[in-house]
């Protein structure tokens, strides 16, 4: 009840709506009410005063109250759908805001395909609640009281017969809740699961295949289609059984009516019009008693999707703005570290009392094997992490003091893994940039030796990127990134491997062209490469978490040093490979 009272949270702006909905709800039950009573006393009007024409009257009014019932009727499942709807909206957008606003840690240990299915299919269950559940349970509640209202008025004792049988039936779908609850959990669940499975083996689907795992995926997959077909049988089955058993507890009151009643008019205590009426308020309770189980599943449902979805957002981001934070402006670009420590996961250290100090506008390159921290610093620098020790500044300011957009609007990286969305290549070389020029979007992509490419394809800057861009290669992706990065200007820039992707030729045109594109700004260079940082004015070499060297490379390569040995290694292939080693 708690998870259903904090999602009425949500329709606090459509109170409004919500009100005129029920007073329809209201209208609607009185009047479906008014119909037995006015039949039954028809009845025993015609037949005590043997005029038929009070038949007439008493159909002429049926008439106009159901016409009355259908017009509240539609007024209630408009203004509950729209509240529906605009709730279903607001989760919807709440959700997905959290979603974006959520630090790096939390989307590395969540999966895709639970978010997805929190998003849509629980968002769903919330709205079916809202537009259905809700006012129907109301409606239950209001026809149950009203029926037994008028059943008390004419007859106490058959009143608490009939009564007395609707206890079972409330008891069966009340059970019924807390027995399909946990299921609907599980289905949810599993949906996630498969969501993701779906998600990694289309996202994933040439590996798939270049490794003949087909038969596999397969499996697997059906694996969980199985699961999830058990828990969705078992709630079948709960649902099949709790319908019937309550059309049968229902029709007992019925046999009791004419049973008793039917004595009571022969003993002349009751009439023929107010057996009637009984045996028409037990049918008309029939219908909402029914939906009960109804009521009860959606209910059930909602529970378990509320608890799903207020689990994200009630998750706070591992990286917060303080509410005091400052809004930088443009900076010079001096960086510093200082002790700084950092751990995902609390228990191995990423990185071990490093300290450093960087000028503006010089360009900083790290070196180190796969794990050593040289991502880990740049992930920092951008803050989508914070330091577990030390602080890190940025001209002077740490940046735990100041807004994460400026920050990012300042710290800009082109990430490794390139990601480019399903949008025209203009649009996704100007994401950060949205309100850039065509001529500044051609600056950049020639800087990054991308213009021709682009030109010599059918639509130019307005051909369509394929889904993740998979219809460009790896270089031209790395390309793209390099140009969306350089679009925003930033002071401090990070090229996170890229030049990974790219042949030898297209990564020196890339080079040449980063060498003017530097001068203005602070730029950190993660590679694998020698000959891209040595110019650097700093180099950075990690090994297990440890800044182990620091100094340029004329420094270091006169040492005995992990940079000279890592220098050597590349030289020596480079010689038997026939390519240069040493800049320009």
């Amino acid at each position: 009840m708690k998870t259903v009272l904090r999602l009425m949270s949500f329709v606090s702006e459509y109170w409004f709506m919500l009100l005129l909905a029920f007073v329809c709800l209201v209208l609607g039950t009185a009047f479906a009410i008014a119909i037995p009573r006015v039949l039954g006393d028809g009845i025993d009007t015609v037949l005590g005063s043997g005029k038929s024409s009070f038949l007439i009257i008493a159909a002429v009014v049926i008439i106009a109250a159901s016409a009355l019932r259908g017009v509240a009727g539609y007024g209630q499942r408009y203004y509950a759908e729209v509240v529906s709807q605009r709730v279903s909206y607001k989760v919807r957008n709440a959700l997905y805001e959290r979603l974006q606003r959520l630090s790096f840690a939390f989307h590395d240990r969540s999966q895709t395909g639970q978010l997805m299915s929190r998003a849509t299919v629980d968002v769903e269950a919330i709205r079916m609640f809202f537009g259905m559940g809700l006012l129907g349970m109301a409606q239950l509640l209001l026809m149950f009281l009203g029926v037994t209202y008028m059943l008390l008025a004419m007859d106490w004792k058959l009143a608490l017969f009939t009564i007395f049988f609707v206890i079972p039936v409330t008891w069966l779908a009340s059970s019924f809740g807390t027995r399909i609850r946990p299921i609907w959990l599980k289905v949810q669940a599993m949906l996630g699961f498969m969501g993701t499975t779906i998600e990694e083996s289309l996202a994933g689907v040439g590996v798939v295949k270049a490794f003949s795992r087909q038969k596999e995926e397969s499996r697997k997959f059906s694996a969980q289609a199985t699961t999830l077909y058990g828990e969705q049988m078992n709630a079948a089955r709960l649902l099949a059984f709790n319908m019937p058993a309550m059309v049968f507890l229902i029709s007992i009151p019925t046999a009791v009516i004419l049973w008793y009643g039917g004595r009571e008019v022969i003993a002349g205590n009751m009439t023929v019009g107010q057996v009637t009426q009984f045996i028409l308020y037990v049918g008309l309770l029939m219908m909402p008693i029914r939906r009960l189980g109804m009521m009860v599943n959606l209910f059930s449902r909602t529970v378990s999707a509320g608890q799903r979805i207020l689990e994200i957002l009630d998750t706070e981001s591992a990286v917060l703005e303080k509410t005091d934070a400052i809004e930088m402006d443009r900076v010079r670009g001096q960086v510093s570290f200082q002790n700084v420590s950092f751990s995902y996961d609390t228990i191995s250290p990423a990185l071990k009392n490093v300290s450093f100090e960087v000028q503006p506008g010089q360009m900083v390159a790290l070196l180190g094997g796969s794990g050593s921290g040289k991502s880990t610093v740049v992930n920092l620098l951008a803050r989508f992490y914070d330091v577990s020790g030390g602080k890190i500044t940025v001209d002077g300011i740490d940046i735990r003091d100041v807004t994460l957009s400026s920050l990012r609007k300042n710290v800009v990286a082109a990430q490794q893994d390139v990601f480019l969305f399903s949008s025209t290549i203009r649009e996704n070389i100007a994401y950060g940039a949205v309100d850039a020029g065509m001529e500044q979007i051609i600056e950049v992509a020639r800087a990054a030796h991308l213009h021709d490419f682009i030109q010599a394809l059918p639509d130019g800057y307005d051909t369509w990127v394929g889904e993740r861009g998979d219809t460009l290669s790896g270089g031209e992706k790395q390309r793209l990134s390099i140009a969306r990065t350089l679009l925003v200007n930033p002071s401090i820039l990070i090229l996170d491997d890229s030049t990974a992707s790219v042949d030898s030729e297209t990564e020196k045109l890339i080079r040449q062209a980063l060498d003017s594109l530097i001068k203005e700004r602070t730029t950190f260079v993660i590679t694998h490469r020698v000959p891209i940082i040595q110019n650097a004015d700093l180099i950075l070499m990690f090994q297990d978490g440890e800044l182990v060297e620091q100094g340029k490379h004329s420094e270091l390569i006169t040492r005995d040093s992990i940079y000279r040995e890592i220098y050597e290694s590349q030289l020596m292939i480079s010689q038997d490979s026939g390519e240069d080693l040493v800049e320009e």
